[in-house]
């Protein structure tokens, strides 16, 4: 469909460079421009205050098409200027594309046709709309934002967040979680909030999360009130903290757990992140980490060598696995076989054995195993 798009819809309805000037705006400015030159800005005053109310280009201009595409997976959007006879022209020349190249239908309960002025358009997630205001202005003086797209936050989405943080239309203590750790209660609530935030950070409205924060804020002290049997107000006392953030000092909820010396401080945080929106362009990185580690893992080492580590003979392998080293110690080490020796010796809960080895081990035989070789471990040569 891209191609399509591009190829076949793209030239037709991109035709002219600009709207045409509007005739009254041009006349009102014209007027205007004439008294300031000749020195009288008073009379000139009341003209440049209706050329704020005026669009500087033609709104109806019947040779003025755009259709611009964008596209995220199966989810896709088509911003047009024109009629909506030829937008339904365009949704039914999709739909034919779609049945006839592709074998899909087109959903038409999904696939809308919207008016940007009045109505938002969804599209993952976020609500589209075009902007205007005659207030907005920017250092110059001119109108700023008239004609251009805004990104919103549902407020559905925001009431559909806030539902599991509540009972009876209340915030409440999610009882699931009494059982975690303080820690852990304040890391989940606060990767859950930023995991939202942070997705919405390009909305002009992103501000409404504010009502999420307080419920989800409540709900956090209320869990953690209840797994201490203290109140709210004492949750705050215990773990009020400040620190600084880039946008300065910001209010919480802190847990510091020290682990000893030599070793950071776990520390798990509530609050600090920002409801401002960003719009400082950031550039996305989508190039894989690289690999950190020279030689092959180990256990594709063992397995390529071919080389049972019990008895040592060079023949197929198989993988004798544990769920737990503390399964190695049933009682002393007298008592435990070879081949648990071996595991527990190198705290492994694989061991690389062949097929006779391996069925020995599960019936309970004894494996005799080479005092030649010290060795666990071999590399393909």
């Amino acid at each position: 469909m891209d191609k399509y798009v591009e190829t076949t819809l793209l030239p037709v309805f991109n035709q002219g460079a600009r709207r045409k000037p509007y005739l009254p705006y041009m006349r009102i400015h014209k007027a205007a421009w004439k008294l300031e030159k000749r020195g009288q800005r008073e009379e000139a005053r009341p003209l440049r205050r209706q050329l704020q109310r005026l669009p500087s280009h033609d709104p109806h201009d019947p040779g003025f098409r755009r259709l611009h595409y964008v596209r995220y997976a199966d989810d896709w959007l088509l911003g047009f200027s024109g009629t909506r006879r030829e937008a339904e022209y365009i949704k039914e020349k999709i739909g034919k594309f779609l049945r006839n190249r592709l074998k899909l239908e087109l959903s038409e309960p999904k696939t809308l046709i919207t008016h940007g002025r009045t109505q938002a358009a969804r599209f993952l997630g976020y609500e589209i709309v075009v902007l205007h205001d005659d207030a907005k202005r920017d250092r110059n003086g001119h109108r700023s934002i008239n004609g251009q797209i805004g990104l919103k936050v549902p407020m559905d989405v925001v009431r559909g967040k806030c539902k599991p943080y509540m009972r009876r239309g209340k915030s409440a203590a999610l009882l699931e979680r009494v059982h975690d750790s303080d820690f852990r209660i304040v890391t989940r609530f606060q990767s859950e909030f930023r995991g939202i935030a942070e997705y919405y950070q390009l909305a002009y409205n992103r501000h409404r999360l504010g009502l999420l924060k307080w419920i989800t804020e409540r709900s956090l002290t209320k869990t953690l009130g209840h797994k201490n049997k203290i109140s709210v107000n004492k949750v705050w006392n215990r773990y009020r903290s400040t620190w600084q953030t880039p946008a300065g000092p910001r209010k919480g909820l802190q847990i510091r757990i020290d682990r000893g010396q030599g070793k950071k401080p776990l520390v798990a945080r509530w609050g600090g992140v920002s409801l401002a929106r960003r719009t400082t362009r950031v550039t996305l990185k989508d190039e894989l980490p690289t690999v950190w580690r020279k030689r092959p893992a180990e256990l594709i080492d063992r397995l390529m060598s071919g080389r049972c580590e019990l008895c040592k003979t060079h023949t197929e392998v198989e993988v004798h696995h544990i769920r737990r080293l503390s399964d190695l110690r049933p009682g002393s080490k007298a008592e435990q076989p070879d081949w648990a020796k071996q595991m527990a010796s190198r705290r492994r809960k694989t061991l690389i054995v062949c097929r006779d080895c391996h069925n020995g081990i599960h019936s309970g035989l004894s494996v005799q195993q080479d005092s030649t070789e010290s060795t666990l471990e071999s590399r393909v040569r």
